[in-house]
């Protein structure tokens, strides 16, 4: 079992992803989430289906997308631009609060 989980931590840690990045503070992430819903709605479910809902969605998916649209590695015009200010500490707490939803 301690094999088990030095690996899973290993694994974690070559992939550019530690534990503490996952625990992030739902109640600081909806305070943060207001800018978030005028498109994704105010509970993650979006009214408009080309905007996808966040609600419910893992975690750590979320924060890597955050992540990824603030590095410019996926590109969108709006959510480059949204997440650009962002800090890791905030996408963290973002994707905590999501993941939280129904």
């Amino acid at each position: 079992m301690k094999k088990l989980a030095i690996g899973v931590v290993g694994l974690m840690m070559a992939g550019g992803f530690t534990a503490a990045q996952a625990a992030g503070d739902a109640a600081a992430g909806k305070a943060k989430s207001a800018m978030c819903a005028g498109c994704h709605g105010a509970a993650g479910v979006s009214a408009v289906p080309t905007y996808p809902n966040l609600a419910g969605q893992k975690e750590a998916y979320l924060a890597k997308q955050m992540k990824a649209f603030r590095d410019k590695s996926r590109t969108d015009p709006t959510m480059n631009a949204m997440s650009a200010g962002l800090t890791d500490a905030d996408i963290a707490n973002l994707a905590a609060y999501y993941a939280g939803l129904k």
